[in-house]
C-alpha cells in the first residue's frame, strides 16, 4: 500500500536530502533548480507509460563551456510514484535521499551505468 504524506511533509524529505550532501561537494553545485510534482509526463516519443522517480535536466559540469546564458538546470522529484514503491514513511525518505544523490551525481556527469553499478539505481 503506498505511502500516504503530504506536501510539506514530502519537501522537508528533499530538503534533508539536499542537506545530507558534503558542503565542499555542495559548494560545487552551481545554477540548479529543485522542484517536486506529482508526476512525471512523458514526451510524445516516449512510452506513454514510463514512470519516473526523478529527472536531471541540464548541461552536466563535465560538459559546460562557460555559457554565460545557460539556463538554471533543473531536477525534479516525482512524489506519486516515490509513494507509490514505499511502504513506510522511512521508505519515503530512504527512496528521496537515493533519488537526489541519482539526479545531483547527473549534474556531475556520472551515468546512470555508472550510478547503478555503485548502487544509486
Amino acid at each position: 500500500m503506498p505511502v500516504n504524506m503530504s506536501d510539506d511533509e514530502f519537501d522537508a524529505a528533499v530538503t534533508d536530502a539536499l542537506d545530507l550532501i558534503p558542503p565542499e561537494l555542495a559548494a560545487k553545485i552551481e545554477n540548479v533548480a529543485v522542484f517536486v510534482e506529482e508526476s512525471y509526463q512523458p514526451e510524445p516519443w516516449e512510452d506513454p507509460n514510463t514512470v519516473l522517480l526523478g529527472l536531471y535536466e541540464g548541461i552536466p559540469l563535465t560538459e559546460r563551456g562557460g555559457e554565460p546564458w545557460a539556463m538554471p538546470d533543473r531536477i525534479t522529484l516525482y512524489k506519486g510514484p516515490i509513494l507509490e514503491i514505499c511502504q513506510t514513511p522511512q521508505d519515503v525518505v530512504e527512496q528521496v535521499t537515493v533519488t537526489v544523490v541519482h539526479e545531483v551525481a547527473h549534474h556531475f556527469g556520472i551515468s546512470d551505468e555508472t550510478l547503478h553499478r555503485l548502487g544509486w539505481g
